[in-house]
């Protein structure tokens, strides 16, 4: 009797056992919700925000240890504490974006290995079925003997080329293996930058109440001034109306901020300018220093671009994270924080010069008219889901590209 070929069928079903199982951990993978280009893009913009974040909170955290005045030490530790809530939300756009890279290599692994799976398991059923086949079907059956002989000599000729098969499928198993750990990996990185996020908030809002607490005294001067400007936007127009009605007070209040008392009368009264004559003739001051994006995201629509249906944009837009932090561009005092129609929360902050910042699309806001903030200072927050904020840089009243005064 011929002896049956002892495959090793063990070793063929491996792999084909470990396919199914690792199918089914990286079923939980998010699927990517955009191409591989596009996922690299958004990784390579949170990194260079959390990046340019990251420092911003570097140089305010050193202000902050070095301030004298109780003031700026409190309004330099919370612009710090707000760039490291940004640097949190741009770890966490990394993370996601790597998740979607992450999905798009499984993608691709599941595509390569679907053409080499079905073929490997078609042989290998048909070699069980073969190496099953009863001795005692040699001896009732003529010619089954010398069948026995001729299978054994195929499947002996055959086992290298399986093997190489089945060795070829282990490495792509292995693959995906690599890539479900990575996976595994970013989301752990994902829980922790959200964690951190969490945690970060709270200590931005613990120092912005005690910001609260230290201006009850001034709440009354406040409190008027805010009335104004609501009033303000209710008479406005539009929101250029309401940005220049703001610049004309705030440029009456500064007037009057400058005056020292009583002066004596010129040597040449003809000479002299009234206050409004000078500072129609002042030339304007350079742009606010360390101008900044308020919102980490995606720039989707720049300065000048015309939408259909829409006028010629005065500023640029940018898609932002749920609840994002949202900065001031620059130093400057609050001239408006409230809700105004058809643009939900806005805030426009005075840099002096004439230079004067529009922010809209905020659902919280963490600031109040009068103000005074330091590059950086928290603003509020962006609304859930993807929030779609704006800005808009204005120079004496007109509109400028703010990417061109971006500055690191």
């Amino acid at each position: 009797m011929i002896p049956r070929p002892k495959l090793p069928l063990v070793l063929l079903l491996a792999p084909l056992a470990a396919l199914a199982m690792l199918g089914g951990s990286m079923a939980q993978t998010p699927a990517g919700i955009d191409t591989a280009e596009d996922a690299a893009a958004a990784l390579a913009r949170a990194q260079a925000q959390g990046a340019e974040a990251r420092k911003r909170a570097e140089v305010l955290e050193a202000g902050a240890a070095t301030a004298t005045a109780a003031a700026d030490k409190t309004a330099q530790e919370a612009a710090a504490l707000a760039a490291r809530v940004q640097e949190s939300e741009a770890q966490i756009a990394a993370n996601e974006a790597q998740l979607r890279l992450i999905a798009q290599d499984q993608a691709r692994w599941r595509a390569e290995l679907a053409q080499k799976q079905q073929p490997l398991i078609e042989l290998t059923a048909a070699l069980q079925r073969l190496t099953r086949r009863p001795p005692l079907l040699s001896l009732l059956k003529p010619g089954s003997l010398r069948d026995a002989v001729y299978l054994r000599a195929v499947l002996e000729t055959l086992l290298p080329e399986v093997a190489r098969r089945t060795a070829g499928l282990r490495e792509a198993i292995e693959r995906g293996k690599v890539l479900a750990a990575r996976a595994q990996q970013a989301s752990a990185a994902l829980r922790a930058g959200q964690a951190e996020l969490a945690r970060r908030r709270t200590e931005l809002g613990v120092i912005e109440e005690r910001q609260r607490l230290a201006s009850v005294q001034a709440s009354g001067a406040a409190n008027r001034e805010s009335e104004r400007a609501l009033a303000l936007a209710e008479q406005a127009r539009d929101l250029t109306s309401l940005v220049g009605d703001l610049a004309k007070a705030g440029a009456v209040r500064d007037q009057l901020a400058a005056l020292l008392g009583p002066v004596l009368r010129p040597a040449q009264p003809q000479a002299a300018l009234a206050p409004s004559d000078q500072a129609a003739v002042a030339a304007p001051s350079d742009a606010p220093a360390r101008y900044m994006l308020p919102v980490a995201g995606r720039l989707v629509s720049g300065f000048g671009m015309v939408a259909p249906g829409q006028a010629q944009s005065r500023g640029i837009s940018i898609l932002a994270m749920g609840g994002a932090q949202v900065v001031s561009p620059g130093a400057g005092r609050v001239a408006f924080a409230g809700p105004y129609r058809g643009y939900g929360l806005i805030v426009i902050v005075e840099h002096g010069g004439g230079w004067t910042s529009l922010i809209t699309g905020l659902s919280q806001l963490d600031c109040r008219v009068g103000d005074q903030l330091v590059p950086g200072g928290s603003l509020g927050r962006a609304g859930p889901d993807r929030p779609l904020l704006s800005l808009e840089l204005r120079r004496q009243g007109t509109p400028v590209n703010p990417l061109d005064f971006i500055r690191s």
